[in-house]
């Protein structure tokens, strides 16, 4: 039996309740004017990246795989809609037997997207697919929105390890989201032990400011911890002064101590002055491992100092400023009846402000220049070109209501770090700018 085969006990008996009361009620209505069963076709994608962003980050298709799977209206949560006569009896009845019967294509997990670009495509009946509107977004918008920020983070880092430890400043529950799509988007650690069960992420720890306030002297903290986890630990050396910390942490440890942290002050200098003094003491191997309210920008300031790790909590849970990736879940083709053979119209939302969909199911594929490199986005409806057959995007995730997408998730780790390596290397700018690749539309017909 695998890690994620255990479950987590704070894992939710139906992610059926993880919707708007309109999805219900579009439903009944639905069903009434015998429109449910006709066949549509949803489409998830942004219409814009967050501001300054070159590129965003698909994460979190796996937790839809589990969401959908578990989509059920039991007992509990039909008594709970009759009670409160959300919907009739008629489209309870018709909840009691809720299987998503339809099919799911999507970009998969790890890859890169931008503006337009059909992240995920869901295509059955409309009163199945309308009722998970509100649990893929919550998902694909969280998950997307901290791996966006991690890989910025991880590219800032080059090949210093980043370690998540965000758990603290976000919900419970959120902090096992992030610390997946943080794995995703190339952090190598966690510290939340729930990620580490649910999803195998390795996690690391060791102590707090409080272990060392605890002792009466700092050298008894310390003496305590190498005793307990041995000379390879890390020790925090902030908590009085530096300088003198890290004398006492190599006198006990000893030259084979494994690292040493610091969470506060002006990171640059300090992080040289422990190296020089590191050095000096003979603990050459000594590593160097900062935190104190990390982000993208910090990070890469700290590309000159001598640090081997970085721990990001606050500003990587919160997305670093773009908390949500702003995905929408919009129909953009219907069958004008129930017959399963009926054709596909397509539809689209045309209104003033800015919130315009195109219509049609899509296929997307990514072209790229003579030396191998990413320079467009194509989005389409119709015949994909003969050029781009071998570039789709999209993989197929669920067949008749059955996940055949499922994989583990370094593949998708390892897949986020091959997409960004063959981004144009201004994809990596940390300055504001443009999206870094541009999405061209192809429409059936349109000769293009």
């Amino acid at each position: 039996m695998g890690v994620a085969d255990l479950g987590l006990p704070v894992d939710v008996p139906s992610t059926a309740l993880f919707t708007d009361h309109y999805e219900l009620t579009m439903l009944q209505a639905a069903l009434k004017a015998g429109t449910a069963e006709r066949r549509g076709v949803f489409e998830v994608f942004t219409r814009r990246l967050p501001d300054g962003r070159r590129y965003g980050v698909v994460a979190g298709t796996g937790r839809v795989l589990d969401a959908v799977e578990n989509f059920r209206f039991d007992a509990g949560v039909l008594g709970y809609l009759r009670e409160r006569r959300i919907v009739d009896e008629t489209t309870l009845q018709w909840l009691a037997d809720y299987r998503f019967s339809g099919d799911i294509w999507g970009y998969p997990e790890g890859e890169v997207y931008f503006p337009g670009s059909p992240i995920m495509r869901v295509e059955g009946p409309f009163g199945e697919c309308v009722l998970l509107e509100t649990v893929i977004l919550s998902i694909l918008n969280h998950d997307s929105a901290i791996a966006a920020a991690a890989s910025r983070m991880a590219s800032a880092a080059g090949d210093r390890p980043l370690i998540e430890m965000g758990a603290r400043r976000t919900h419970e529950l959120a902090a096992v989201a992030a610390s997946r799509a943080a794995y995703v988007g190339g952090f190598a650690s966690t510290s939340d032990l729930a990620a580490g069960f649910r999803y195998n992420i390795p996690t690391v720890g060791t102590s707090a400011h409080a272990f060392t306030l605890l002792h009466d002297r700092e050298r008894d903290a310390f003496q305590a911890q190498v005793d307990s986890l041995g000379r390879d630990t890390t020790l925090l050396v902030d908590t009085y002064d530096v300088t003198e910390a890290v004398r006492t942490a190599v006198e006990v440890a000893g030259p084979e101590l494994g690292a040493v942290r610091i969470d506060s002050g002006d990171l640059l200098l300090v992080a040289h002055r422990v190296r020089q003094q590191l050095d000096e003491l003979g603990a050459r191997h000594t590593k160097i491992v900062v935190t104190s309210d990390l982000d993208e920008y910090a990070i890469a300031s700290l590309a000159a100092a001598p640090v081997d790790a970085y721990g990001v909590g606050t500003q990587l849970v919160t997305g670093s400023g773009h908390p949500t990736a702003s995905m929408v879940y919009k129909l953009v083709a219907r069958a004008e009846s129930a017959d399963p053979k009926a054709p596909l119209k397509p539809v689209a939302k045309k209104s003033s402000g800015g919130k315009t969909s195109v219509g049609g199911r899509k296929w997307a594929a990514r072209r790229l220049d003579a030396d191998g490199i990413a320079e467009a986005e194509v989005v389409g409806t119709g015949p994909v070109p003969a050029a781009l057959a071998d570039r789709q995007l999209l993989v197929e995730l669920v067949r008749g209501g059955e996940v055949v997408g499922r994989e583990p998730l370094d593949a998708a780790r390892d897949r986020h770090a091959a997409a960004r390596a063959g981004l144009p290397l201004s994809a990596t700018q940390l300055s504001r700018g443009e999206p870094v690749l541009p999405t061209e539309y192809v429409t059936e017909g349109s000769g293009n």
